[in-house]
């Protein structure tokens, strides 16, 4: 089969659509729109998101070296997509899209209250990449809405999270569930022993 050659491009998709929240005053509380996230290491949990130094958020960062992000459902997705057009140099986009600034565990800048989790970061340094600057942080504290945990097992339910991504200029709920971590492996693991089982007999 011959593939069809692009040029270089951002083509791994889908990804994480967070509202970023920073501040450390009310006055500079301010909501970023980042698709451009993801996790970098477990042990010390750590993450990244991307800034185009133009925006107003970045100086924010920056200047505090802290910032939350909060996950988006389907719910936020109008407030999601809204923060990410809208410049907080013009508007207060927690009072415009009627959203909580609530206050977080252990970082000055707010969280989303309804977000259904919050990560709390701590910027251990700044890369300039081109369009973006990589924000590296350290993830300090976690807060979760104890109404998207499983009853039984505490386990964040994302199914009843409703959780949303991002994909090529459009947004997207979760799909179905296919598997969990390692279900290849306990499938093999079952073919073998029914085949264990057929040769004994």
């Amino acid at each position: 089969m011959t593939k069809i050659n692009w040029k270089p491009g951002t083509m791994l998709y889908p990804l994480p659509a967070v509202m970023v929240s920073c501040g450390a005053t009310e006055e500079e509380f301010n909501i970023i729109t980042i698709a451009w996230t993801g996790t970098i290491c477990s042990n010390p949990p750590m993450c990244y998101i991307s800034v185009q130094p133009r925006r107003h958020s970045y100086e924010i960062i920056k200047k505090n070296k802290e910032f939350v992000i909060n996950l988006t459902n389907e719910q936020l997705a109008f407030a999601t997509d809204w923060c990410g057009v809208k410049s907080g140099k013009d508007v207060n986009k927690f009072k415009e899209m009627k959203l909580t600034p609530g206050k977080s565990q252990l970082v000055k800048a707010p969280l989303i209250a309804e977000s259904p989790v919050n990560i709390e970061c701590v910027v251990k340094e700044i890369i300039p990449l081109g369009s973006h600057d990589m924000f590296i942080a350290e993830i300090i504290a976690v807060n979760v809405d104890p109404k998207y945990l499983d009853p039984k097992t505490q386990a964040f339910d994302m199914e009843k999270a409703k959780l949303i991504c991002y994909s090529h200029g459009k947004y997207f709920n979760l799909g179905e569930f296919i598997g969990g971590f390692g279900f290849s492996v306990m499938k093999e693991k079952t073919k073998k022993k029914k085949f264990s089982k057929v040769i004994q007999a």
